[in-house]
């Protein structure tokens, strides 16, 4: 508690002149009722010191009254308020910063164990691919799925891409999911270059105009002899249809800025050149024209020389992202 000091007398004693006492004593005497002409009574302030001061006070303070100050004797006296709201203000940031530790904590943890999900699927996402691509194009018995020329083998050859295409799409979400961040609030897309897009739809548009001229070329009469066109779709249906999945495929990953950019036509190609190697056989069972069997071999050529850029493409992708994180160390290491 503080002490208060103050001066010995406060207060100014009224003087009474000496005549008036004899009247005094008779009015005593008398018990008549006299009014006494006291004059003013005049009162000093007196400074207010304090002698202990509490912890959070810088100096000590004396606060001086006086008769023009008034109530404005608190005006100097915000620097305890000052301090009492920057502790509080203190107290809330460290507040806030334990809550934002103890968040990261309990965020890093799932993700800490989400880690170990990713392992499996290193193994898991290839044999997904394997057992629905290539195992029934390479295994499967080529009686088993042509019958002859009608809808049924058109059907069959159909449902066997759709196969590949469902296992395709698996590896596909199982890749994106390998290739994002360990920490989950980092970003994780990746935008291909417009020059690479641009190569893409070439090669994908050429390969597609290829069968149709084709089509074309045998119904007008060009390309002798003719082929009908339940053959033709037999020979190059599932292929022209898998192509435009592949371009939707590609757009959509394109579009959502996925990592797995550059994966995705390197799956369906390498697939696509067994597909066309299953249609020279099936060529050979129909009696297919020659003109229909060279062009089948100029398609294999054709996707064996964009799979090989593809591949290039993919070495090109892993220097460039090596150059790019030594740049990034080298200007950390700088600044």
């Amino acid at each position: 508690m503080a002490s208060l000091a103050r001066s010995p007398s406060a207060m100014s004693i009224t003087r009474i002149p000496q005549g008036h006492s004899k009247s005094l004593q008779l009015l005593k005497a008398s018990k008549v009722p006299y009014v006494l002409p006291f004059h003013r009574i005049h009162i000093r302030r007196s400074p207010v010191c304090c002698t202990k001061f509490p912890q959070w006070e810088p100096s000590p303070v004396t606060y001086a009254l006086t008769e023009k100050a008034g109530d404005k004797f608190l005006d100097k006296s915000s620097e305890l308020f000052e301090t009492l709201r920057s502790e509080s203000s203190d107290s809330r940031d460290e507040a806030s910063i334990t809550k934002a530790e103890d968040r990261t904590d309990t965020t890093n943890q799932p993700v800490a164990q989400l880690q170990f999900l990713k392992w499996p699927l290193w193994l898991l996402g290839p044999s997904v691919l394997l057992g629905t691509g290539m195992v029934p194009t390479l295994w499967l018995p080529i009686s088993t799925i042509f019958i002859g020329p009608n809808v049924v083998s058109l059907l069959s050859l159909i449902g066997l891409d759709c196969i590949f295409n469902l296992g395709c799409t698996l590896f596909l979400l199982m890749a994106d999911y390998c290739a994002k961040s360990k920490n989950l609030g980092q970003a994780s897309k990746s935008k291909p270059p417009v020059s690479y897009q641009f190569w893409n739809l070439v090669a994908t548009l050429t390969g597609l105009a290829i069968p149709l001229m084709m089509l074309f070329g045998s119904q007008k009469g060009y390309l002798q002899p003719q082929l009908p066109f339940i053959p033709y779709a037999v020979l190059l249906g599932p292929y022209i249809l898998l192509l435009s999945v592949q371009m939707l495929t590609e757009m959509l990953t394109w579009h959502w800025e996925s990592p797995i950019w550059l994966v995705t036509p390197v799956v369906y190609e390498a697939y696509r050149v067994l597909q066309l190697m299953r249609g020279l056989k099936l060529g050979v069972e129909l009696s297919a024209p020659a003109w229909m069997m060279h062009s089948i071999r100029g398609l294999v050529c054709w996707w064996v020389l964009i799979l090989g850029v593809q591949l290039m493409r993919v070495a090109w992708f892993a220097g460039f992202t090596a150059r790019a994180q030594r740049q990034l160390s080298s200007a950390s290491a700088d600044a």
